[in-house]
């Protein structure tokens, strides 16, 4: 058997370009952190604005009885979304919620390591938003998606 000669053209690097190998890469893992500590910090910046401009948006809720707003707080006794605190997509469905006057139950997939898991191994992924829907029989389905689950609720407390 004999020996591949580009693999041994790639192992025989005078050393000088073995160094020169090696800093790219370091290089390359630097670049990546770099980005990634510009990313979080940021996300650490914007955070308390998209929150704030939650807080100033939200619309307020359509006028029910007292009657029937006590039947969609039954309904949505058994709904349930999981979300970041400061995702825009997770934004935009609290925002349908409060027009619609939904209290469901909000489950922090972020900070909170057994709704993370919940998430992980009923829905299948960590993706947010996601909203748990247990029927009457006991079945789970996991619904993704902002406008899907916008157009869910619409269709069903609208």
């Amino acid at each position: 058997m004999g020996s591949d000669p580009k693999l041994s053209a790639v192992v025989s690097l005078p050393p000088c370009f073995q160094r020169i190998r090696s800093s790219a890469i370091s290089l390359g893992f630097i670049m990546r952190m770099i980005i990634r500590a510009f990313f979080r910090l940021l996300r650490l910046v914007l955070t308390p604005f998209m929150l704030l401009s939650e807080k100033l948006s939200t619309p307020k809720a359509i006028s029910r009885s007292p009657e029937q707003q006590a039947e969609i707080d039954k309904a949505t006794e058994n709904l349930a979304l999981y979300q970041f605190r400061a995702c825009p997509f997770c934004i935009k469905v609290r925002k349908e919620m409060a027009r619609l006057g939904l209290n469901i139950e909000l489950r922090d997939a972020q900070h909170d390591p057994a709704h993370r898991e919940d998430l992980l191994n009923g829905g299948g992924a960590v993706k947010v938003p996601c909203l748990l829907i247990t029927d009457d029989q006991g079945e789970k389905q996991w619904m993704y998606e902002s406008g899907d689950i916008n157009a869910w609720l619409n269709r069903q407390f609208g």
